[in-house]
């Protein structure tokens, strides 16, 4: 029987090395893959690619890769919550690529489906339009953005099973499934790790043929991001 699972985010990672393009599922600090975040933090990786929705923040997520400088470039659609990405960014020691949401999503499913390219009205008259294609369709202009793809993608799922099929729980599904396909080597954590026939296959979100290694994660933070209360 197929068994994908490792012992945790450190062995999952090892074979990361520096330059690597990394897919880093979750939006805000909702369903990131912390335990995996961790062991890269262990690590003395640099130049690497991440691809994710936002920057995180300066003491948490996709931030701790910031601050440690051990991110090149960052390709993302948010960045306003994280000052020290504001300052690497400022001094011109990180790169930035800033894609309109769905875009992004789109180019990740992209790259997991196959489709090397697509064309989208979404940035024609912008700055993002710069040096890229535009041809009109029903009299209205697009854009042709190409596919994302990486060396690898980590993602964070509720349950899983040692096949690495999937579960995800409510909004923290986000952009997991996406960069599951996208990725050559994808490395699940989960909060539930169980045998293969526990889970319902109805139920499934990411089946295991996307998932290469899987772990179960502890002492999730779940973090609000922005807590807003009334007097």
């Amino acid at each position: 029987m197929i068994n994908k699972t490792v012992k945790d985010g450190i062995e999952a990672v090892s074979d990361i090395e520096n330059g690597a393009v990394i897919l880093i599922g979750g939006f805000g600090l909702c369903g990131i893959p912390e335990a995996s975040i961790n062991a890269l933090l262990t690590t003395n990786l640099k130049g690497l690619t991440c691809i994710s929705n936002n920057a995180g923040v300066d003491d948490f997520g996709v931030g701790l890769l910031i601050k440690q400088h051990m991110l090149r470039k960052l390709i993302s659609s948010y960045v306003g919550e994280n000052l020290e990405f504001e300052r690497q960014y400022k001094v011109g020691t990180l790169e930035l690529e800033l894609i309109p949401q769905g875009t992004l999503a789109e180019r990740i499913r992209a790259g997991g489906a196959g489709i090397p390219a697509f064309y989208t009205p979404a940035g024609i008259g912008t700055h993002v339009a710069d040096g890229k294609e535009v041809r009109e369709f029903d009299e209205r202009l697009f854009l042709l953005e190409r596919w994302i793809k990486a060396d690898f993608a980590l993602i964070k799922a509720w349950k899983g099973d040692t096949a690495g099929n999937l579960i995800y729980k409510g909004t923290a599904r986000n952009f997991n499934p996406l960069m599951a396909t996208a990725g050559k080597i994808t490395i699940a954590e989960v909060e539930e790790l169980v045998p293969v026939g526990e889970l319902d296959p109805n139920q499934i979100h990411t089946p295991g043929i996307y998932v290469q290694r899987i772990f179960q994660g502890d002492n999730y933070e779940k973090r609000i991001e922005n807590q807003t209360v009334r007097k």
